[in-house]
């Protein structure tokens, strides 16, 4: 097994528990190795840190699997992995729906899997957890028996890794469209085109924050994707309910999502840019007692971090002004490039241009299905926020 010696004059966070070890913080090597092999890390004084694997053609050289020298990473190793990963979410009551590996806070750097009751959805993002994909497979077939395994590696991501895109079965083909439950609702979840893993987990606890504020209100959701926040809006009684999204076929589940659940005379939903719908009502001066703001992420890269301020004040500014004073604005941000002193900060500055004074109600982060390690910054990710607009 090569190793590789850490530099002297690096910071803290590898040894303080951080997988991540990036190709500037690496001295010396020693031993053979290809592409997506196991190897062993140690600090520059020959004191071992942990093992994981190596992939020359990444940003990110190594990924760090075990700091237990003696842990042997096979097929075993991942059984186990995902076996604790599924105690832990049954321990905290996420037994049909959930997020069952949320990559490295949950010790398995960048791999994800979704559990959709029987069906489940894989990610691997890099060369070496690639390597391992039949083993995590046949974990997945002995720990559930489920009734079929979807891959969605088309994601850009990997060919950073030096991988292709592609998605396909990874079980016996079965219908990609199912219908899962939440909070008393049904919705359809289309696994093979959906976008991600095919529908939005981390919201799932988040969804019931909005039921006491929407009762006999008008609520307006910008970015609905398929109507999960707005059919919860019509589930806990709001009067009506208008949610907008640029995709037709996003939309196209949304109705169907309606439907399914008995509210196609409470929800409605349009195929517009939500951008520009904003801008041309809050010059009209529409007013809603509920305005819910759930947008993609604005950047993906810390280039253009300021871009993406920029977009989530102007989109809650217009919120904002769409709001009935006394209503409410549910506003949220999956961009973990945005910290959230940082995403609060800019709803302020917002609110001061937009003239109104917000009173917190609540403050959130992703559901608990993804788990949050302190010591990886990058596990939290989503900001979730509601107000009451004055």
């Amino acid at each position: 097994m090569a190793k590789f010696f850490l530099r002297k004059k690096i910071g803290d966070r590898i040894m303080n528990g951080h997988p991540w070890i990036f190709a500037n913080e690496l001295g010396d090597s020693e031993g053979d190795f290809e592409p997506g092999d196991i190897v062993e890390v140690y600090s520059y004084n020959g004191s071992f840190v942990g093992k994981g694997y190596v992939n020359p053609a990444s940003q990110i050289r190594i990924r760090l699997l075990t700091r237990h020298k003696n842990e042997k990473i096979d097929e075993g190793f991942f059984y186990n992995r995902i076996k604790e990963a599924w105690d832990y979410r049954k321990s905290i009551g996420y037994v049909e729906n959930c997020r069952l590996i949320f990559g490295e806070a949950d010790g398995l750097s960048a791999l994800i899997i979704d559990k959709f009751n029987d069906y489940f959805v894989i990610q691997t993002l890099a060369l070496g957890m690639e390597r391992f994909k039949g083993a995590i497979v046949e974990a997945l077939e002995r720990i559930f028996k489920p009734k079929g395994i979807y891959e969605r590696n088309d994601v850009p991501v990997r060919e950073l890794e030096g991988m292709e895109q592609q998605k396909g079965f990874l079980s016996a083909p079965f219908d990609t469209n199912i219908i899962i439950n939440e909070n008393g609702l049904k919705f359809h979840v289309d696994i093979e085109n959906g976008q991600k893993t095919g529908y939005f987990l981390d919201q799932q606890d988040n969804r019931r924050e909005i039921e006491h504020i929407v009762k006999g209100a008008d609520v307006l959701e910008a970015f609905c994707y398929t109507g999960t926040f707005s059919l919860h809006a019509a589930h806990y009684g709001a009067k009506s309910v208008l949610g907008l999204d640029i995709s037709e076929n996003a939309v196209a589940t949304a109705r169907r999502n309606a439907t399914l659940n008995g509210f196609d005379d409470t929800c409605k939903f349009e195929a517009v840019n939500a951008f520009d719908k904003l801008k041309l009502w809050a010059k009209e001066g529409k007013k809603y007692d509920v305005v819910m703001l759930d947008p993609p992420a604005f950047t993906k890269s810390r280039e253009n971090i300021e871009k993406a301020v920029t977009g989530y004040k102007e989109i809650n500014l217009r919120g904002m002004k769409l709001t009935k004073p006394g209503g409410f604005l549910v506003t949220a941000s999956c961009t973990n490039l945005v910290p959230p002193e940082m995403f609060l900060k800019t709803i302020a500055m917002a609110a001061k241009d937009a003239h109104r004074t917000l009173r917190q109600v609540s403050w959130q982060t992703q559901a608990s299905d993804h788990p949050i390690l302190w010591n990886i910054p990058t596990t939290q990710y989503l900001k979730f926020l509601i107000v009451q607009v004055l």
